[in-house]
């Protein structure tokens, strides 16, 4: 389909906002439930960022990344971080080649990484140079081997778990490399009724199968949509000083902040809850940025931004209760009626 850039926007707008009801009846079939999950991930599909997804176990965090790229004809790879892996195991390597006329050479084999959706599973338990490696590609879009680059492929999506149970033995992800992460989404166990659901379902032998809605151009016409939804300047300003007040010892700093954190959000984090606000605007049907928009994605945002302080973790101060503190603190723009 060829159109100009208006009319292309317009249609990645109407599809956005046709599909929702769509993406939530495939996903339904293999997942119960979870539905802030899914709005999360979905939002940072179309943002085009990166999504860290914390919880324990069994939570069919792999079932429900494969069927998000399922929806969205996506290629998928899934990647078992391991004490042992090395960064060529997921960038991929040279081999030496012998042709048919006997003559040798160098090709590059690619890895697991290149594909549109990549998982990967507990990046804590894999030492840092290749954790760097993953990073890289998420950063650049591209991997080097032997002074070559490899372009990925677009989208290029990722979605790397932690296991919050079991720490020891891991490599932690940094501040800094964490901060790379659009969202630090948190998938929580299901309720009893849900979990009867769960089981009835994959104790059965009838298999549900997930129709296909969109394709990869379609994704990255989103991504260009998304960043030309208008936001009032007042909501711009009200990201920067909700991250701004969560970072202690600056003039200002609420008390609760200077007392329980060691290290607050820097600038990505109001870069991605306005990005991420325009996504969920057109993923609510809307064409403008309204300011629960920007207040529902706070805790994603910011949950692996905000660093506690030993005396929170002695008081039982979590980072969800700072967050709660910070958007309290913060006065709300008067944005007349949206």
């Amino acid at each position: 389909m060829t159109l100009n850039t208006y009319e292309d926007e317009q249609y990645a707008v109407q599809q956005i906002r046709d599909g929702r009801q769509k993406i939530y009846d495939q996903l339904s079939k293999l997942i119960v439930g979870q539905e802030v999950v899914i709005e999360q991930l979905l939002i940072s599909l179309f943002a085009g960022g990166n999504c860290l997804i914390t919880g324990a176990p069994g939570l069919a965090k792999t079932l429900l990344v494969r069927s998000i790229a399922e929806v969205f004809d996506l290629n998928f790879r899934r990647i078992q971080f391991t004490p042992d892996l090395m960064p060529a195991d997921i960038t991929g390597t040279e081999i030496l080649q012998e042709t048919d006329s006997g003559a040798r050479s160098m090709q590059f084999v690619k890895g697991p990484i290149f594909a549109n959706v990549v998982l990967a599973d507990e990046i804590n338990r894999t030492p840092p140079k290749t954790q760097a490696a993953l990073l890289e590609a998420m950063q650049e879009h591209q991997v080097t081997v032997a002074g070559v680059s490899y372009q990925l492929e677009e989208p290029f999506f990722v979605l790397a778990t932690q296991n919050p149970i079991e720490m020891e033995g891991t490599y932690p992800l940094p501040e800094a490399q964490l901060d790379r992460f659009m969202f630090n989404v948190k998938i929580d166990y299901l309720s009893q009724d849900e979990e009867v659901k769960v089981v009835q379902q994959t104790t059965s032998e009838f298999k549900q199968t997930i129709d296909k809605l969109f394709t990869a151009e379609d994704v990255r016409r989103f991504h260009g949509t998304v960043k030309n939804v208008p936001v009032a300047e007042d909501l711009v300003r009200f990201a920067v000083q909700i991250a701004d007040a969560s970072r202690p010892g600056r003039s200002g700093a609420p008390d609760f902040v200077n007392q329980y954190v060691n290290w607050g959000a820097g600038l990505r984090a109001a870069q991605n809850l306005i990005l991420g606000a325009k996504a969920r605007a057109l993923f609510c049907g809307r064409s403008h940025v309204n300011l629960d928009d920007v207040k529902s994605l706070a805790h994603p945002v910011l949950r692996h931004r905000i660093l506690p302080s030993y005396r929170a973790e002695a008081e039982g101060v979590t980072v969800e209760k700072i967050i709660d503190q910070l958007l309290a603190h913060v006065p709300a723009p008067q944005l007349g009626n949206q």
